[in-house]
């Protein structure tokens, strides 16, 4: 291992050509680590240790930035969760990984421990009859309203994330009156590619919403307000907005989210009977283990099934 006398920061530009050239990951992926190192590099900038060099990093800084992520607080002066912090400490290790390629001198990245979290994490799903409110609720009379029901059908019937949703074309959306099933090859997080499947009543709305559109834009899925001469393209921060407008609307929980119709999703195939390996592959997990939080969702509908049709009863007992 060899010092090397740049800073830290000036190696984060290294860094992410590295994600992108060697490690080839998606431009999202790249757009995270930056996101999560620049909080970083206000860390180094608060406690002037611009100069800081790699070998010169230690347990101690490790800490106090650790320490510095306990104290911060979201925009409703809420502390930040513990998996947060944690993604910023797995980006240090990030960087870190890349000095030990490179061969310069600087702290192992298992010398940075990751926050402790709960042990069980909670999944946030709606039920079937929330669903259905929810995905009838905008008033299809409208551009919007037919925009905002083919959105809400989308994510319940494909499970996709709404980094996913967004990225999506209207060519790749083609409908005949048949409503034939519809697959579409995305490529999603990680930049691994699978296949996201089309309900027929998703398949309807989608007709419906692309048959009334006039104009000529690329994208799926459009805003209709903002300026003129930018992308109109829906962004990510637009849908969970759509989302939780409907929500409210409802009176479904006001905390509803794009990702907890996919883990309604999920939550719904896996109470269908459906194995655990096949919702891997719809919900495009890298990791069987990610997967299974679902699992525990269930439990209980197991347990009274079990104890419905295999509790013993009709046999007879010494």
């Amino acid at each position: 291992m060899k010092k090397d006398n740049t800073p830290i920061i000036s190696h984060i530009a290294r860094f992410l050509e590295y994600l992108d050239i060697e490690k080839g990951v998606s431009n999202k992926t790249q757009e995270t680590y930056t996101r999560f190192l620049q909080n970083f590099i206000r860390w180094i900038e608060k406690n002037n240790l611009e100069k800081l060099k790699p070998h010169e990093l230690t347990d101690e800084h490790v800490w106090k930035y650790r320490v510095y992520l306990s104290k911060r607080v979201t925009q409703k002066k809420e502390p930040i969760k513990k998996s947060t912090r944690n993604y910023y400490l797995i980006a240090l290790r990030a960087l870190l990984n890349y000095f030990a390629d490179r061969d310069i001198a600087s702290l192992p990245a298992e010398k940075v421990k990751l926050t402790k979290e709960d042990k069980e994490r909670t999944v946030k799903f709606l039920d079937l009859k929330q669903i259905e409110r929810l995905l009838l609720s905008p008033d299809t009379s409208t551009m919007v309203g037919l925009r905002d029901r083919a959105i809400l059908e989308t994510l319940f019937s494909t499970g996709l994330r709404v980094a996913e949703l967004v990225e999506l074309d209207r060519e790749q959306i083609k409908i005949t009156n048949d409503n034939e099933i519809l697959e579409v090859s995305i490529v999603g997080k990680g930049g691994h590619p699978r296949t996201v499947y089309f309900s027929e009543r998703t398949l309807k709305a989608l007709y419906k919403y692309i048959k009334s559109r006039k104009d000529k834009e690329k994208a799926l899925f459009i805003r209709y307000k903002g300026p003129k001469d930018a992308s109109r393209r829906i962004t990510p921060r637009s849908v969970e907005s759509i989302v939780k407008k409907y929500a409210k609307k409802t009176g479904i929980p006001v905390m509803t989210t794009p990702h907890t119709l996919r883990h309604s999703y999920a939550t719904d195939l896996l109470a269908q009977g459906v194995d655990l390996r096949m919702i891997q592959e719809f919900l495009g997990h890298r990791n069987i283990a990610t997967t299974q939080i679902y699992t525990h969702i269930t439990s209980q509908k197991l347990r009274d099934i079990h104890k419905k049709f295999h509790s013993g009863k009709g046999m007879k007992e010494k």
